[in-house]
């Protein structure tokens, strides 16, 4: 079985592991960061996003061989104490209400926000648009987004 370096939060791991295997199972299965969340495995729901160099990723799409020395974070490496403005601005406004979504939800917020900082509601409408909340909690997100960018500025 093939062995991959793969830097995720700021350390090296060293798995083994298919080719093909998707990322979010390594996550999961093989590093127990399990932060990040199965929801649909087709990359259409934004349940399983992490940042691949920065960028909104969906990470049940992506083949461990294809992020080798790629810089991986996910919702634990976002900040170790959740003192990250995102995740102060999801408690601030109190979002979750079952929670399975919100850490790919944090993930693109956070994400969106560092390009954009001080965004129009209706770029984060159109930034959050991938991300699937069975609760509809799309107001709450909308509005703890807008909270963050003031966190940011």
């Amino acid at each position: 079985m093939p062995t991959f370096n793969l830097k995720i939060n700021k350390k090296t791991h060293t798995v083994e592991a298919d080719a093909d295997t998707p990322l979010l199972w390594v996550l999961r299965d093989h590093i127990n960061l399990v932060g990040t969340k199965f929801g649909c495995g087709i990359g259409q729901c934004g349940a399983c996003t992490v940042h691949i160099d920065g960028s909104a990723t969906r990470s049940c799409l992506l083949q461990v061989s294809q992020i080798e020395g790629a810089a991986i974070t996910t919702i634990e490496g976002l900040s170790e104490d959740g003192s990250h403005p995102v995740q102060q601005a999801w408690k601030e406004i109190d979002v979750p209400q079952c929670g399975y979504c919100q850490s790919g939800q944090i993930m693109t917020a956070s994400a969106f926000l560092n390009e954009n900082s001080n965004p129009t509601n209706d770029d984060i409408r159109n930034a959050m648009n991938g991300n699937i909340c069975r609760c509809a909690s799309y107001n709450s997100i909308e509005e703890a987004v807008k909270v963050a960018s003031e966190k940011l500025s």
